[in-house]
């Protein structure tokens, strides 16, 4: 069996991705303006982020969803940048808050990445 954080995090992926379809608006918001297609990207990360949760569940699927995490989160890197650079993007967190994502995300990579081993 699979240990507990392992599920926290298909979890935490699972319900992230389910928010895009119950809160687009939040995501909308945070998307740079420089990419097309906002409610698509919006629908399709939060796609990709149910299906790689749920595929960290299942031992054959497991390093594939890892490194799809870890894909993913780099890829959300210029949103986060964004978010930092423009106010209505930031949605009124403060900036040490915005700053503090920054590592989090590559701390979330090693988390998916230990995973893939």
């Amino acid at each position: 069996m699979a240990p507990w954080h392992l599920y926290l995090m298909a979890g935490l992926y699972i319900l992230a991705g389910t928010m895009h379809f119950i809160k687009p608006k939040i995501y909308l918001r945070i998307m740079p303006r420089y990419l097309p297609y906002h409610r698509l990207l919006v629908f399709l990360s939060g796609m990709a982020e149910i299906i790689l949760g749920i595929g960290l569940c299942f031992e054959a699927t497991r390093k594939l969803s890892a490194f799809g995490i870890i894909l993913m989160l780099a890829v959300f890197l210029p949103v986060h940048f964004y978010m930092l650079s423009n106010e209505k993007a930031a949605a009124g967190l403060p900036k040490w808050a915005l700053v503090l994502r920054m590592p989090l995300q590559f701390a979330l990579m090693y988390w998916a990445y230990s995973y893939s081993l």
